[in-house]
């Protein structure tokens, strides 16, 4: 519009003009005019490819921010399922967690209960217990009270009829009344000391079944063995050597005694010393593992055999220190304790056995009261002494209790170690409670295995020796044959002579037999009386 007029007032202006002035400056609008139009066009072309673009930046943006919802969706449930695995794992552990701690609950509320209902019979037993000792007090006073009113009768009586005088009848009455209190005492004293002994007997039942049940040991154990497999009776003649040169350089290298006889397929090794038998029968067998089997070979192996003996008797003492929670021992001592790992009773291991009446041992002592550790050093080496009783002189008890005096142990298990098959008098509580340990762990089932045959040929011998004596009717072994109840003839025997058939019976298994420990003779003389009522 701003063109078309100024074009109007140049028209206006200059009438005069010439005509190709005119068309000029009419071209010239026309031109400006065209301009303007194409200006606007490009304007609005331009305006319109803004729009498309941003209406694409637009959609790209949307379709952009679309994609990521969904990615920050997708990242987020995976996030969420993450964090719920973990938590769910989480809640898992605290849950195994609670279920243990509810199980070491309800075991601990078993055990306050266990406690809480012997509480109850010790609180019954010590109620029952001051209601006789109130009923006794109660008694004596009665007795007190009716015993002077009659002192005073009597006295008085006696003063009347006798024409005694006051102290003359007061002594008569009190020599009386001496007498008769006497005799009621020792009544009292026996009734109590039957009540006590039963009481005695019934806690001390009560204690070993208590101690052995805290304790579950494996009952069998390993036996030493003698023999040597061969692979073929070539080999024993190898073994032999040129006139017997290898077998007596094996026998003067380990000191025992090696039998080669007709059973296929066995060497025999003998020795009263197991540690010796152990070195001879596993040098024995890396020679035959070997091959080569000459005296210098012999010799070389026996020694590297004895070494390594050595190192396995240290560690079994201190591996059996060390279970038994005995510290502090003799290095001595703790090799003699390890040597028992080789010496066994009735097939009983006697290193195992030791270990066993320790922890026996020192449960007892839990149980009334006294020292723990000491009763389980008492039982770990009340038995050291058949670690050297192959090369001194006596019974293990005694060779035991000089060893442990020698090196430095305390009196309790000295005496323990000497007294625990009742050499001697048990002047200390411990090596009572060792002896029970030590008669426990050897009385266990399966403990010290025999073999049938063996078992009933023992319980035969027993029985026949007792029964061969004039005046027995029967005979029983009993205990696995560590006692025998004999039944006398009343008619046959007397007191006297049922006294000399039972020490006799002992005897007589003393020079016959060959056993450990001790045999128990019972003899009973039995008198039977029969009549008919008609």
């Amino acid at each position: 519009m701003i063109s078309l007029l100024t074009a109007t007032t140049i028209v206006q202006l200059r009438p005069t003009l010439a005509a190709l002035e005119v068309w000029e400056v009419v071209a010239i609008v026309a031109a400006t005019i065209l301009g303007g139009f194409v200006v606007k066009f490009l304007d609005y072309l331009r305006r319109r490819d803004a729009d498309k673009e941003a209406a694409q930046i637009i959609e790209h943006a949307e379709i952009e921010a679309t994609s990521r919802r969904k990615e920050a969706v997708v990242e987020a449930k995976e996030m969420a399922l993450k964090e719920k695995d973990r938590l769910e794992r989480e809640n898992n552990e605290i849950r195994n967690q609670l279920h243990q701690r509810e199980r070491e609950l309800d075991k601990s509320e078993d055990a306050i209960v266990q406690r809480n209902d012997q509480l109850q019979k010790q609180e019954k037993m010590v109620e029952n217990n001051q209601r006789r000792l109130s009923e006794n007090l109660d008694d004596a006073k009665r007795r007190q009270k009716e015993l002077d009113d009659l002192l005073d009768l009597e006295r008085q009586t006696m003063h009347q009829l006798s024409g005694l005088s006051p102290d003359e009848a007061e002594t008569r009455l009190l020599e009386r009344l001496e007498k008769e209190l006497t005799q009621e005492q020792g009544a009292v004293i026996l009734r109590n000391e039957k009540q006590i002994a039963e009481k005695c007997d019934a806690q001390a039942k009560e204690m070993l079944i208590t101690s052995l049940q805290r304790f579950a040991a494996a009952h069998t154990a390993e036996s030493t063995t003698s023999t040597v497999d061969i692979p073929n009776d070539e080999m024993k003649g190898r073994i032999i050597g040129r006139e017997g040169r290898n077998i007596r350089a094996l026998e003067k290298a380990t000191g025992v005694d090696v039998i080669i006889d007709d059973t296929p397929g066995v060497v025999i090794v003998s020795a009263f010393d197991p540690v010796r038998r152990e070195i001879a029968r596993i040098a024995l067998g890396k020679l035959i593992a070997d091959g080569r089997i000459h005296p210098s070979r012999i010799e070389e192996l026996v020694a590297e055999t004895e070494k390594e003996i050595d190192v396995e008797i240290r560690k079994s003492g201190e591996e059996a220190m060390q279970e038994a929670q005995v510290f502090g021992l003799h290095d001595r001592i703790i090799e003699l304790l390890g040597r028992l790992k080789y010496r066994t009773s009735y097939s009983q291991n006697v290193l195992r056995h030791s270990i066993e009446v320790s922890f026996i041992a020192s449960m007892l002592a839990e149980e009334m009261g006294m020292d723990a550790e000491l009763a389980r050093r008492a039982g770990l080496l009340h038995d050291i002494g058949k670690a050297a009783d192959h090369d001194l002189e006596g019974g293990h008890p005694k060779i035991g209790a000089d060893l442990l005096k020698r090196f430095g142990e305390c009196p309790e298990v000295v005496h323990a170690a000497f007294g625990h098959h009742d050499d001697i008098r048990p002047d200390m509580p411990y090596t009572v409670l060792t002896a029970a340990g030590d008669a426990c762990s050897a009385s266990r089932p399966g403990a010290r295995r025999e073999t049938l045959d063996r078992y009933v040929k023992r319980m035969q011998e027993l029985e026949s020796i007792a029964t061969g004596f004039t005046g027995v009717q029967q005979a029983f072994a009993i205990q696995a044959g560590r006692e025998v109840r004999v039944i006398a003839s009343a008619k046959n025997t007397t007191d006297e002579s049922a006294a000399k058939i039972c020490r006799d019976i002992a005897k007589a298994f003393e020079e016959q037999l060959t056993y450990p420990g001790e045999i128990k003779v019972t003899l009973i003389r039995e008198s039977r009386i029969t009549e008919m009522a008609h």
